[in-house]
C-alpha cells in the first residue's frame, strides 16, 4: 500500500484546514491510518488515528476536540478536519498505516510524504 498526504497550507491562528490521505495498491489490507507531526528541531508526535473498518477514533490530548479524524473507504481516504488552529500546530504532517490503534510510531509500518502546515499567528 502507498499512501499520499496533501491538503496543508498557510493559515492565520483560529483558521481551518483538512488533510488528506489517499491510499493506493493493496488497501484491502488497510486496518489502521494515523496522523503524526513533526516540527523542526522537536521529535515526531502522534495526533489522531482511526480503524480502517470500525471507524474507532484515537486523539492526541493536544487536538481533541479541534481536530477531528474521518475515513472514506470508497475512496481509499482517510481526512483530518483541523479547525481552532494555533502556532504550535504549526509542523509537517505525515500519515501512516498500521495494525493496531496506537499512539506509538513505531507501530505504523508505511508512512507517506508529509505535508506542510504553518499557522500564522
Amino acid at each position: 500500500v502507498q499512501l499520499q498526504a496533501s491538503g496543508g497550507g498557510l493559515v492565520q491562528a483560529g483558521g481551518s484546514l483538512r488533510l488528506s490521505c489517499a491510499a493506493s495498491g493493496r488497501t484491502l489490507n488497510l486496518q489502521v491510518v494515523g496522523w503524526f507531526r513533526q516540527a523542526p528541531g522537536k521529535e515526531r508526535e502522534f495526533v489522531a488515528a482511526i480503524t480502517w473498518s470500525a471507524g474507532l477514533t484515537m486523539y492526541a490530548n493536544s487536538v481533541k476536540g479541534r481536530f477531528t479524524i474521518s475515513g472514506d473507504n470508497a475512496k481509499n481516504t482517510v481526512y483530518l478536519q483541523m479547525n481552532s488552529l494555533k502556532p504550535e500546530d504549526t509542523a509537517g504532517y505525515y500519515c501512516a498505516t498500521g495494525n493496531r490503534l496506537t499512539a506509538g510510531s513505531t507501530q505504523y509500518f508505511v508512512w507517506g510524504q508529509g505535508t506542510q502546515v504553518t499557522v500564522s499567528s
